[in-house]
């Protein structure tokens, strides 16, 4: 059975980095361990590689942006970011924004992760997960992340909608 990267992504999230925002693991321990629950080695790698460019883009935030920059834009997906989000996708990144749960900034890490997975379309709970992920790697974003997660869990549901 072919495990997809968000698959590895998710045992991760779930296993180590929600434990706390000073996830250092010993990658080959993990990758040993991932491998004995059934993970390809390559899908592994991959999932590795995606949350290390996650974290390399911590703090990489312009100065001066703030939730207000996108205030009164458009955002105008291309056609390959289309065929990956389908329209209750691109609107729940837009209802995430316009609450306050995502900026500008970080609504384009979500989308930056989703390109990164080069996999087919996402779905909805997928693009859920992988803003957790963006959120949990960002500082300062402990409320947005609560949310965020009540939203995923399932509480608080109907705000977010």
């Amino acid at each position: 059975m072919k495990e997809k990267v968000f698959d590895v992504l998710m045992y991760l999230f779930e296993n180590y980095m929600d434990d706390g925002q000073d996830f250092n693991p010993d990658e080959e321990a993990i990758a040993v361990e991932l491998t004995e629950a059934g993970f390809p080695r390559g899908e592994i790698h991959k999932a590795f590689t995606w949350l290390e460019e996650l974290s390399a883009l911590r703090d990489q935030k312009p100065q001066g942006m703030h939730a207000a920059s996108s205030q009164g834009s458009i955002r105008c997906y291309s056609a390959d970011e289309r065929a990956r989000m389908n329209r209750d996708c691109r609107g729940l990144l837009l209802r995430l924004e316009q609450r306050g749960v995502l900026d500008s900034y970080t609504r384009e890490l979500v989308v930056d992760r989703v390109m990164a997975l080069e996999a087919g379309e996402v779905d909805l709970e997928q693009l859920k997960w992988i803003a957790l992920m963006v959120l949990f790697n960002q500082p300062d974003q402990d409320h947005t992340y609560t949310v965020l997660e009540d939203h995923v869990f399932g509480e608080r549901h109907e705000h977010l909608q």
